[in-house]
């Protein structure tokens, strides 16, 4: 039976997906201690969450050019590595499935691949990569580079660098490790394999030296949402994040994603696609109304315009609140391509504003959150599981704990009750419990040598 996917939406910092968290009276202060880390995930394998993931950028955001307003303001200005983070959770869990970003501009695929093989081994098979090909120039300067790859091209890199990943995860079958003392073998040579590859942009020696987990490797999450973007999910996400504006339109890109997926060669069913979604829950919806007020007063105009900076790899310092953008300008955004084609699109005029993006987008505002008691937050998520916008959801908290420990108390239970969320994990690895196949070391290079 088809059952909701449910992911927490972490970051490493000092404050959620809304740079205003750390303004809300009930946002914990101790955000630089790892017992902050471990009462979050303990609440969400709690509410049998399936997956804690962090989201992540190489840079602080900026705004006109200055990091000192961005630091004042508390925007987004402290982060940590996620996956050291993520193994603290891990460390206070025994079911939570844990990812964290790694971008494949700025890292190496060897290294990539050994940190969330090893991740994924000393977590029983809890780990997951979230794949991104980072987003603007103050990440390309940090990592020693002068502005950040084209949007295109970092997508043509990124599937080099899935190729050597995936290889190199798949360079142990699943039975190599022998360990017989008697005589004197360790593994079995004919089953560690060695990638050698040569791309235009990458390439890797091996052999690998992580074997297999329990869940055989980590599970690849990707987020984009360009068409170049889906394209790239299609052929190698398992967990599909997206952040459709409305049901008609999610059930329409659901399909087509699903299209694509299939178009690929793979079973649709094992890649889920979640919807990014804020919820404000409370015993009531009175109550819940009452805690969004708050939440919305938190909210500074700094926060939206330096996140619209940071995603678009424009700074928005350099234009008035309603002065249009130019042609060019428009082009010369090399970041988050959709967001700026959904801004083009649904803008008054053909060059939008600063305004325009700020009320377009949201950015930093729990746009289209879920507001109410039990009731109406299960109705909607109900809707949007069952008419296919979605297969779950990726829960952006307001603030932390309070957000999961009011979804975890009021609307879990609900979900539970409706036969639309499991009560207890299946099993103990994050592939088990999504109902994901488990991928076969041996499979892949069978597939490897027909193909050559």
């Amino acid at each position: 039976m088809r059952q909701i996917v449910m992911v927490g939406f972490l970051q490493a910092q000092n404050c959620t997906q809304l740079a205003s968290s750390w303004r809300h009276p009930d946002s914990y202060r101790d955000f630089d201690t790892p017992d902050y880390f471990r009462r979050i995930a303990q609440t969400l394998e709690q509410g049998k969450f399936h997956l804690a993931f962090f989201d992540d950028r190489l840079a602080m955001p900026e705004y006109g050019g200055d990091h000192r307003r961005i630091v004042e303001a508390g925007v987004r200005c402290v982060k940590y590595d996620a996956v050291t983070v993520m193994m603290v959770m891990g460390m206070a869990t025994q079911r939570l499935g844990l990812g964290s970003t790694y971008s494949t501009t700025y890292y190496e695929p060897f290294h990539v691949a050994r940190v969330f093989a090893t991740a994924d081994l000393m977590t029983n098979g809890r780990a997951a990569w979230n794949v991104v090909t980072s987003v603007n120039d103050k990440e390309a300067q940090n990592m020693g580079q002068d502005s950040h790859l084209g949007h295109d091209e970092r997508y043509d890199r990124a599937d080099e660098f899935m190729d050597i990943v995936l290889g190199h995860w798949n360079a142990w079958e699943d039975d190599a490790i022998v360990f017989d003392r008697k005589r004197n073998i360790f593994s079995d040579p004919d089953k560690v394999h060695r990638l050698d590859y040569k791309g235009k942009y990458l390439r890797s020696r091996g052999p690998f030296t992580v074997p297999r987990s329990p869940q055989g490797h980590p599970l690849v999450i990707q987020a984009g949402a360009s068409g170049r973007g889906q394209e790239f999910a299609a052929r190698w996400a398992e967990t599909i994040f997206v952040a459709y504006p409305n049901l008609i339109e999610g059930r329409r890109r659901y399909a087509r994603q699903k299209e694509m997926i299939a178009a690929r060669g793979r079973d649709p069913e094992d890649v889920k696609i979640c919807r990014l979604t804020f919820t404000v829950a409370a015993a009531t919806k009175a109550e819940a109304e009452d805690k969004m007020a708050q939440i919305e007063s938190d909210y500074r105009d700094i926060d939206g315009l330096s996140l619209l900076s940071e995603a678009l790899n424009f700074d928005f310092a350099r234009k008035e609140m309603d002065e249009p953008f130019t042609d060019a300008e428009l082009a010369s955004m090399n970041g988050m391509l959709a967001m700026r084609d959904r801004v083009m699109e649904l803008a008054p005029t053909p060059n939008p504003t600063v305004r325009d993006f700020l009320r377009i987008t949201q950015r930093g505002k729990p746009h289209d959150a879920m507001v109410g008691g039990p009731r109406e937050i299960a109705d909607e998520m109900e809707e949007w599981f069952t008419t296919r916008g979605c297969d779950g959801f990726v829960l952006a908290p307001t603030h932390v704990p309070g957000t999961y420990a009011d979804f975890v108390r009021h609307v879990v239970p609900e979900l539970q009750r409706r036969g639309l969320y499991h009560k207890d994990y299946k099993g103990t690895t994050l592939r088990e419990n999504l109902g994901i196949k488990r991928p076969l070391a041996a499979d892949y290079w069978r597939a490897a040598k027909a193909a050559e």
